[in-house]
């Protein structure tokens, strides 16, 4: 029997797993802790009960996807309204290598899934769903690149992808006891013991949110979302593969640097943001629900071997990278250990990281500006275009 659901029941669907795995991530430490995100406890709670009940030949699923692409466009327009040229020169040249230092690691995360992928003799895209696009990318960016993975060959891209992706957040856990290493080998101390900077001095004030610019806010994601779809047509013609939403994502970038050196318009990035975030929790959702388990049965014994090999390339880049080019002093170390949380998992889980290492050794202001702000604004935007070369190389 087929349960087929259309567009509106198929987001319906979407929300009330969005909302069992809210209600379970707050009732379970374990997923609080390492912050796996609410939509992909709900979606993978769905997904393994899918599997149970094709497998049982009782039931499966036809649903409608159309609304998904809609948020995930919506939500790397977002994304791309961060891109701030402004804010990343005014961060400093540590900023600007320490991004530098995150898209190294970008190349290698691919170089790594696609070398082993053809190891083990499979399509190298499925290489590449185990690379940078599941960890420094995370589910977002699974969930969007992984589809055209699967629409090029590479039947159980998308599992292999979102698989990867929740393997990560719990293996972004390296970075502590790595930045614990380095600060004991090194004999390195904080140099402002007051702990409180750590984690808020850095922190911009409260701001009261406006509800008319969320009206503005709406206008210019579904503005760039337009204008986007004119960029796309143009790359396209150019013969390469690029994912359905990076001409959103160039036109909210192009967008926000005219906002920053004119005073034509304001881009309203805090309700952007917000609306982002519902995005990507719908897109999850529903990218998450409707995974084909299945298809991970002959990939299993690879998928474990690219996954071990993955957190031993994070770690060793962290320990020897990461930390000799940041400064080889405290806030270095603590930076390594943030890297190891949005290099393989998630800014949150960095924060989280660092706010470990910090707790116990002392406050490390600095790390605390460049890593946000080079996690949450501006790797997912060189992610996109590293992951956009490998595809079209490999293809």
């Amino acid at each position: 029997m087929t349960l087929k659901l259309d567009m509106l029941q198929t987001i319906a669907l979407a929300v009330i797993v969005l909302l069992l795995g809210q209600a379970l991530r707050k009732r379970i430490g374990f997923l609080e802790k390492y912050c796996i995100p609410a939509p992909v406890i709900g979606g993978l709670i769905f997904a393994v009960l899918a599997l149970v009940l094709r497998q049982a030949n009782i039931l499966s699923f036809e649903m409608d996807e159309t609304l998904k692409n809609v948020f995930m466009t919506a939500f790397f327009t977002t994304v791309g309204f961060t891109a701030s040229f402004k804010l990343l020169k005014k961060g400093g040249i540590k900023v600007l290598i320490f991004l530098g230092v995150a898209t190294a690691l970008v190349v290698l995360q691919n170089i790594l899934g696609v070398s082993l992928a053809k190891v083990f003799g499979l399509n190298p895209l499925i290489g590449l769903s185990t690379g940078s696009v599941p960890m420094t990318g995370g589910h977002g960016t699974s969930g969007a690149f992984a589809p055209l993975f699967e629409e090029a060959g590479a039947i159980g891209a998308t599992t292999v992808a979102m698989a990867s992706a929740t393997f990560g957040l719990m293996g972004s856990m390296i970075g502590g006891p790595i930045a614990k290493r380095l600060i004991e080998k090194n004999s390195l101390t904080s140099r402002n013991n007051n702990l409180e900077m750590t984690s808020t001095a850095v922190k911009e004030e409260t701001k009261k949110l406006v509800p008319q610019n969320f009206m503005s806010a709406t206008v210019q994601i579904i503005l760039a979302m337009g204008i986007g779809t004119v960029i796309s047509a143009v790359l396209e013609k150019t013969g390469m593969t690029f994912p359905s939403y990076i001409g959103a994502m160039f036109a909210a970038a192009i967008m926000r640097n005219i906002s920053d050196s004119t005073s034509l318009f304001d881009v309203r990035i805090d309700e952007i943001d917000i609306i982002g975030n519902i995005s990507l929790s719908i897109f999850l959702s529903m990218a998450l629900m409707t995974l084909k388990l299945w298809e991970l049965a002959d990939l299993a014994g690879p998928l474990v071997v690219m996954l071990l090999a993955q957190t031993l390339l994070m770690a060793v880049f962290a320990y020897f990278i990461t930390f000799n080019l940041m400064g080889r002093d405290y806030e270095a170390a603590v930076i390594t250990g943030g890297h190891c949380g949005f290099g393989m998992g998630a800014t949150p889980n960095a924060i989280a990281n660092m706010e470990t290492i910090s707790a116990k050794f002392g406050a490390a202001p600095v790390a605390f500006f460049i890593l946000p702000l080079v996690g949450s604004l501006f790797i997912d935007f060189f992610n996109t275009g590293v992951i956009t070369t490998f595809m079209n190389f490999i293809l």
